[in-house]
C-alpha cells in the first residue's frame, strides 16, 4: 500500500476525482477493500512460498560467468511472457458470466480507478491472478534475487496500470499493455485483459486501441462536466 500511496500522491491526476464515474468516497473504499483482501491473499499464497523456500521449486543461488548473467536476463523476459499468457487467460475466465459476478465484479466497481484499486480484489481473484508468478519457479529455473526483483516489479506494475498515467514511448505503444489499455478495460470490460503486453489480446481478439491514444482523455469529461 505504500507504493500505491506514493503513486496516488505524485502520479495520479487528482482532477479525475471530479469525473462523473468517480464514486463517492472511492479512495477510502478502495483502501478498505484492499486492506481486507491482502491478508487473505497472503494466507492463500503462503503454502506456495513454503514449498519454494523448502526446495520444491527450481529457484537457485549463485551466478557463474557471462552465460549465467545472460541466462538471468533472458529468464526475466521469459518470466514476463509466461505469466502474461497465464494471467490473460485467467483474467478472461474471470469475466465469464458464471464467474464474473461472484469473484471479479468487485474490482470493476472502480470505473475510474486510482492506484489503491490495484489490490482491491476479491481475495480469490487476487490469488488466481497472482498464481502464475508462483507457478513459474516451480517449472523453470530462476535465480532467487531475480525472483525477488520480479516480484517487486510486478506489484509496481499492477499499481502503475491503475494510476492513470498513459505515457508510453510511441514505439512501444503497440506492444505494452499500460495504464491507458487497462483504464479502457475498467470502462468497457471485455477488452485488454493482458498484464504487460498486448500480444494475447491481439491473438484472442480482445485488443482495443486505448481511447487515450486517440486523444479522448478521461480528464476531458471532467472539463465538460464542470
Amino acid at each position: 500500500m505504500s507504493f500505491a500511496t506514493l503513486s496516488y500522491v505524485f502520479v495520479f491526476d487528482h482532477r479525475l476525482r471530479k469525473h462523473p464515474l468517480f464514486l463517492p468516497n472511492q479512495v477510502r473504499r478502495e483502501i478498505v477493500h484492499a486492506s481486507k483482501s491482502i491478508p487473505w491473499m497472503t494466507l492463500m499464497t503462503t503454502p506456495i512460498f513454503v514449498l519454494e523456500v523448502r526446495g520444491y521449486s527450481r529457484l537457485y543461488e549463485g551466478v557463474s560467468g557471462v552465460r549465467g548473467w545472460m541466462f538471468n536476463a533472458a529468464s526475466m523476459l521469459l518470466f514476463l511472457m509466461f505469466t502474461d499468457a497465464l494471467i490473460y487467460w485467467i483474467h478472461r475466465w474471470l469475466h465469464h458470466r458464471l464467474v464474473y459476478k461472484h469473484i471479479h465484479k468487485g474490482h470493476h466497481t472502480w470505473k475510474v480507478p486510482t492506484p489503491f484499486a490495484s489490490h482491491a480484489f476479491h481475495p480469490i481473484d487476487g490469488f488466481l491472478q497472482g498464481l502464475p508468478y508462483h507457478i513459474y519457479p516451480l517449472l523453470f529455473p530462476l535465480h532467487k534475487i531475480v525472483y525477488l526483483v520480479l516480484f517487486v516489479f510486478v506489484n509496481l506494475w499492477t499499481i502503475s496500470i491503475h494510476d492513470g498515467d498513459y505515457r508510453v514511448p510511441g514505439i512501444l505503444q503497440p506492444l505494452i499493455n499500460g495504464s491507458a489499455h487497462h483504464t479502457d478495460h475498467h470502462l468497457f470490460y471485455n477488452y485488454n485483459y493482458g498484464q504487460y503486453f498486448t500480444l494475447w489480446d491481439r491473438i484472442g481478439g480482445s485488443f482495443r486501441m486505448p481511447t487515450a491514444f486517440e486523444g479522448k482523455l478521461l480528464v476531458d469529461d471532467v472539463s465538460k462536466g464542470s
